[in-house]
């Protein structure tokens, strides 16, 4: 599974990229607007710093504005996604896009039939939302899943980019069920590695160090 840091902190992207943990990064206006920087700088700094493909969302509600900003955006690096929404315009903008040769990131799905149409559309990523989902009550679980397997059964490439992730147990599900890639805020990645056994076993082992009175450094 593909890791993609959901943030547009800089430095917090670098920290998890020195460790191998990031695959890709994606941005949202939401986040440029808490980054506090410009939308063509900072993309432009966090496509430099990453191999992988960076999202960088339009903020266009028609397919002809969509189109022209994604091209704009597309000539920042070569790892640019250009992400567009799951509406109609969105699928024909990716379309258009897509055919260019640019990578397409999908965003806000809610379901496997707009997921089906984004495939159709030729985008590189969809991007379900599975934490709005479980606000509602709905099972954003369920709904990767039902992608997954449409997917499968036709053979889109499309990959699965969970999104919305609000815990670690998002991740492991989403892994489980066979999603390529899951976005993340960085503090949700590292709390992968958090386990109350880790640190009762780690205090243990220390206590009894302590008691050898031996140094290694």
């Amino acid at each position: 599974m593909k890791f993609f840091v959901d943030t547009a902190e800089i430095d917090e992207i670098a920290e998890l990229n020195d460790l191998g943990m990031v695959d890709g990064v994606t941005t949202n206006p939401s986040l440029i607007l808490k980054s506090g920087r410009d939308i063509l700088e900072v993309t432009r700094e966090i496509a430099a710093l990453v191999d992988g493909p960076v999202s960088a969302e339009v903020v266009a509600l028609n397919a002809e504005d969509m189109i022209a900003e994604g091209r704009k955006l597309a000539k920042i690096a070569d790892n640019i996604a250009v992400k567009v929404p799951l509406t109609w315009d969105g699928l024909k903008a990716c379309k258009v896009l897509s055919s260019e040769g640019n990578m397409v990131n999908v965003t806000l799905c809610f379901s496997a039939n707009q997921a089906l149409l984004a495939a159709k559309a030729g985008a590189t990523f969809i991007s379900p939302f599975i934490g709005r989902l479980d606000d509602i009550n709905l099972d954003g679980m369920e709904v990767i899943s039902d992608i997954r397997n449409i997917y499968d059964n036709y053979g889109f490439t499309t990959e699965i980019l969970a999104a919305s992730i609000r815990s670690v147990n998002h991740i492991m599900e989403s892994a489980l069920i066979g999603a390529d890639v899951i976005t993340a805020p960085p503090s949700v990645i590292k709390k992968l590695a958090d386990h109350p056994l880790t640190d009762k076993g780690l205090a243990a082992f220390m206590k009894d160090w302590e008691k050898t009175g031996q140094q290694i450094l």
